[in-house]
């Protein structure tokens, strides 16, 4: 059965889970509603978004040095200083201090990047859309396209996890609520590059970090 955007939509509205989550319910369960909302109870999955309103106030800060020349700190929240202390919440911390300074990330999420920014990309993809001769009809849902690919590459909840690029790392993050039961959030992270700012050789540090982490 085709799983449709309002298909998705529509649970997503029922349960809260993200969008990639909410198909692939969908498509394990042959696009039955009732049948998908159970699927992602099943798993914790609906149960995760749901913590996301809790407070989180321990956790743990992190750093990542890369060679020398790539440093990040990263600031990550659990509920419980007991869950700061879990193995894989302390993975998940690194993971997200290593993608930073692989990825260089500008903003957390799409929330966070200022309205000027937005507008004055969307004009900017605008453009570009009209020069290449797009019929003004559709020039404003190919900008919504391009817009997402933007969000995609300068926010980090929205970018592919550097370990597993066929989740992102929101996917990341709601996978390991729903399994620790803790609300969990990336609260901030700094990045630092050797001479930034000052004129250099330019190199891939994201392709030197991907080969640190196996990739």
């Amino acid at each position: 059965m085709q799983i449709t955007a309002s298909m998705v939509k529509e649970l997503r509205e029922k349960t809260g889970v993200g969008m990639m989550d909410c198909k692939k319910a969908l498509t394990e369960c042959d696009g039955n509603m009732d049948k998908a909302a159970d699927y992602l109870r099943e798993k914790g999955i609906a149960d995760a978004s749901k913590k996301a309103s809790r407070i989180a106030s321990e956790g743990l800060v992190d750093s990542y040095i890369h060679n020398g020349r790539i440093g990040v700190i990263v600031e990550v929240n659990s509920e419980t200083d007991f869950v700061a202390k879990n193995e894989e919440f302390q993975q998940f911390v690194k993971d997200i201090a290593m993608q930073v300074a692989a990825a260089n990330p500008k903003y957390l999420s799409k929330d966070d990047v200022p309205k000027e920014t937005v507008e004055h990309e969307k004009e900017i993809l605008k453009q570009q859309a009209l020069n290449e001769g797009k019929p003004e009809k559709i020039v404003e849902k190919m900008v919504d396209g391009r817009m997402n690919k933007f969000y995609e590459e300068v926010c980090l909840l929205e970018q592919a996890f550097i370990k597993d690029p066929d989740i992102t790392i929101s996917e990341y993050l709601t996978n390991l609520v729903a399994k620790i039961g803790e609300n969990i959030k990336i609260r901030r992270f700094t990045r630092y590059e050797l001479g930034e700012g000052l004129e250099k050789r330019e190199e891939d540090f994201a392709e030197e970090v991907a080969k640190q982490m196996g990739q």
